[in-house]
This record gives C-alpha cells, structure tokens and sequence, in this order.
C-alpha cells in the first residue's frame, strides 16, 4: 500500500496526518493527488465515507503558496452547513502547521460577519451556494481571484434546490481555473454541469456508482404501517448492540412525530435534526451524537450527505427514500474508516417500489427477514395511511362506474348504424375532400 511519504506530501500536511492518526491514504486519495496536481479538471466518483474531502484538500493544500491577498484563491462549494463545517475543521486540521486562511459561509448567519470575515482576508473560502451569492452579490465578495473551483456533493447540490445560484457561480467565476468535483453519484443533472462548464476532465472512479459497501450489512423487514415500524424500531433501540444509531426518515413531521413517540423511552439518549431547527440546536445535535452523550439521533436526509459522524454502529431507514441514491448516502454514515456497519430497511406495501430501484441501482438484492415475535403488529393508522386506503376505495369505485351494469345488453345489428350525415354529404365529401354546401338563396328585388 501507497504512503502519505510516496505520494510526496509536504511536510506540514505530513505532520498534521500524523497528529490526527492517519498513516495510510485510501484509494481515491491516492488517484486524487497526481490527477489535481497535473492541473487538469478532475471528476471523482466515491462513495461517502471513503476519505473524499482529504483526496482534493491535500493537493490543493500542496499547491497553495503563501499570500496576503484579501480575496480568496480556492472555493468549495457545498449542499449544507453541516458540510461547510466539517469541510473547514478538516482544511484546519491539515493546515496546523501551515499560514492559511480558512473559513465558512453559510445561510441562517449574520450576513454582517459574514461580510467583515471575508473583509479580513481568505485563502481558501467554503460555502452553501445560496449564502455565497449573496455575499458576491453585495460586492465584498470578489470571485475573479478564484483559481481551483471545488464542487462537493453536486447531486445533492442541485436536488435541493440550488441549481440557479450553482448555474449564476460557474458564469461569472474566471474562465480560466481548475474545476474539481466530487460526488458518490453521477445523475443526468450531475453530467449536464461537467458537459457544460468542464474542458476534458480526467475521471476517477474507485466503484461503480450506487455500489454499497462491502462493510455494511444490509438487512430488510416488511412492516405493515407507522405504528408497527415504531414497535419494531424500539425492540430494535433496546438491544445492547445499537450503540449509535443514526433513524432516517422522509420529512420534518415525521421526525418530529417519531421522536415524541420514542422520547418516554430513550429520554436521556435521543436527539432529533431537521432544517427547521435553529444552527446552534443542529451542531448541538451533532456534537452531543458525535461525544456520546446521546447514542440515537432521527434525521432527514440534510444528514446524509457529508457529516462524518464517527462510530456509527447502525443505520436504520425508518422510511424507505424514492431517490434510490439517497438510500447509498445514509446507509454511507455507518461502516467508515475501515469499520464494519448495520443498515436496516423498514419498508410498507407502498414503498415496496422504492425498494426495488435501491435494488436495481446497487445490482443487488437487499436480504429480506421476519419481524421478531416480541414486535407487536399494529392495526391502528396515522391520517396520511388512512388517507391512501380511502382514496384507493374512491379510485376504485371510480373504474366501477365505468363497467357495464347488470341490466347491460348488446345492441340488435340494426342498432349499430352510425349516423354519417346523410348520402349527400358522403357522396361530396369523397369527390371534393371536404363537404360542399350550396349557396344561400338571395332574395329578389321587388
């Protein structure tokens, strides 16, 4: 195996790897370093979990000489807030022994500091697209210095909403710059963006997209509804072997319902984040996960895409996504840094379809098994399950009414006849291709 010394990295990068722990580089690091350096746009294609953020902060790091500049060389632009954080503790653990200047921006902050930070001075500048606009917008943020351009987790980027200000960014940044991007998937929307503003970019791939890690076991159960999935879910939490655990679920209801319903039960060890929590409540969330002090933490999908949550024991899909990608990024929260990980799947009849296109896009089937006998089945339905069930009766009784009743019968032959319009009419119609009508009479002059 390659070390960090063999891929030539500056001392300082090497001393600071060796303060955090990290002896060996993993394989998209080792593809990523000789590809960013040559200078050429670069398209890396890993799953989460597999050391990206390093893969392009080490050699951009290698490069970045010594400047008093005010505005920034580098830019990374990131889906969340989340991710802007753990993208600048990462740049400032591998510059402890280097002059750099690093910092964040984001939404749902003073813009006011924001502006004085950037004021101050950067060399290298992380942010949400939305939040960077503004800042550009408003002029005390000037990209035309911008020399390396970083997009990390692009998929996700444009999924939640930020295409015009990722489209309005690439437009007025300097023609000539390197464009990196990194991603665990590459959609159609992800292919248009390189096709666009990229000029012949080296790709790197470690697996195929949508492949899931071998580390993680993958387990799926057949759950009939809400209720029985909240059963099941906290047979499952009181096992000794769930010893941080990240429950996906599909909406901000739905974690906020799930965390009531479990909060008598855990009320020492469980946390809830969504995008309507205040900043300091979601980094409280994850800073309390993160040191042990709460082991379960419910979760919409603005977590699946970067924390580095580390120790994640297991993944639990309380609601199977429909974007099958979203499924490879959670279930990428757990079996990391060369750990093994748990994903469990809790699917009902109508997400059954979901299912099978996580199936497809990862090439293989995900094991199916029996709720335990202790897992009480409940017939008891939340409003939106209740909801389907009418609305399917109601689709039903409409095809109904569209079949034949009992009194139906055939017509007699004599019946049948369509009224063509008279022979007149057909008879012009097949000489002049359209019907002839005679002229209105006029009436005489007396």
């Amino acid at each position: 195996m390659k070390s960090f010394e063999a891929l030539k990295i500056n001392k300082p990068q090497l001393k600071a790897l060796n303060d955090l722990g990290i002896e060996n580089p993993t394989p998209i690091q080792i593809k990523s370093l000789p590809a960013i350096l040559s200078g050429n746009d670069v398209v890396g294609l890993a799953q989460t979990g597999t050391g990206k953020t390093f893969a392009y902060l080490l050699p951009i790091l290698k490069q970045l000489i010594y400047s008093d500049q005010i505005q920034p060389r580098v830019l990374i632009l990131v889906p969340t807030r989340e991710l802007v954080m753990q993208v600048v503790d990462a740049a400032k653990s591998l510059t402890k022994y280097q002059n750099v200047r690093i910092d964040g921006v984001f939404g749902g902050m003073n813009i006011n500091n924001q502006r004085q930070m950037v004021s101050e001075g950067l060399d290298i500048l992380v942010a949400t697209p939305g939040r960077l606009f503004d800042l550009a917008v408003s002029g005390v943020l000037r990209l035309s210095s911008i020399q390396k351009l970083v997009i990390d987790e692009v998929d996700e980027m444009l999924f939640i909403g930020f295409r015009p200000q990722l489209m309005n960014i690439l437009d007025i940044l300097p023609k000539k710059r390197q464009n990196i991007l990194y991603s665990a998937t590459l959609t159609e929307d992800v292919d248009q963006v390189i096709q666009n503003f990229f000029i012949n970019p080296r790709k790197i791939e470690i697996v195929p997209a949508g492949t899931p890690l071998k580390k993680i076991i993958q387990k799926g159960f057949s759950v009939p509804n809400y209720n029985t999935k909240v059963n099941f879910l906290k047979f499952l939490l009181k096992q000794q072997e769930f010893e941080k655990v990240l429950v996906f679920v599909k909406n901000k209801k739905i974690a906020d319902r799930l965390f009531e319903d479990l909060q008598k039960d855990f009320i020492d060890n469980i946390n809830v984040i969504h995008s309507n929590k205040s900043q300091n409540f979601r980094f409280n969330a994850i800073d309390k996960i993160q040191d042990g002090t709460h082991n379960i933490l419910i979760a919409t999908d603005i977590v699946s895409r970067g924390m580095d949550i580390k120790g994640v024991t297991h993944v639990i899909n309380f609601d199977t996504p429909k974007l099958p990608e979203q499924y490879i990024h959670r279930i990428g929260r757990t079996g990391r840094a060369r750990k093994n990980g748990n994903a469990y799947l809790l699917f009902t009849p109508n997400e059954e379809e979901n299912l099978l296109e996580i199936e497809i896009l990862m090439q293989t089937e995900i094991p199916i098994f029996p709720l335990p006998e202790e897992v009480e089945i409940s017939t008891v339905l939340m409003p939106e399950e209740k909801d389907k069930t009418i609305e399917k009766e109601i689709v039903q009784k409409k095809m109904n009414l569209d079949a034949p009743g009992p009194a139906f019968h055939e017509k007699s032959e004599k019946n049948q006849k369509v009224n063509l319009g008279g022979s007149y009419k057909r008879e012009i119609k097949k000489k002049y291709k359209k019907p002839k009508t005679r002229m209105p009479k006029t009436k005489s002059k007396k």
